[in-house]
């Protein structure tokens, strides 16, 4: 289980200053990080320390994220998006 400091560092680091990400990202935080395992819960967390212009291009379509475990997430986060 993760300490609420290492969730609210999450909560912040979703924060982007990039629009595009900001309302993927702190929307998924909001309404569905509860829901997730703690291993999807840290998986989440190692996604945020992606730079945006990757983040951008893989949430966009632009780019294939090589990380099996990270594009799963990023899967998740627009699945999420899209219901």
């Amino acid at each position: 289980m993760l300490d609420k400091k290492r969730i609210a560092r999450m909560r912040w680091a979703c924060r982007r200053g990039m629009l595009e990400l900001d309302v993927l990202l702190e929307p998924f935080f909001e309404e569905a990080f509860d829901a997730l395992s703690d291993d999807d819960k840290i998986l989440f967390e190692r996604l945020l320390t992606s730079d945006d212009p990757d983040l951008y291009a893989w949430f966009m379509g632009h780019a294939k994220c090589e990380d099996e475990e990270l594009a799963r997430m990023v899967n998740v986060i627009i699945s999420r998006v899209k219901v």
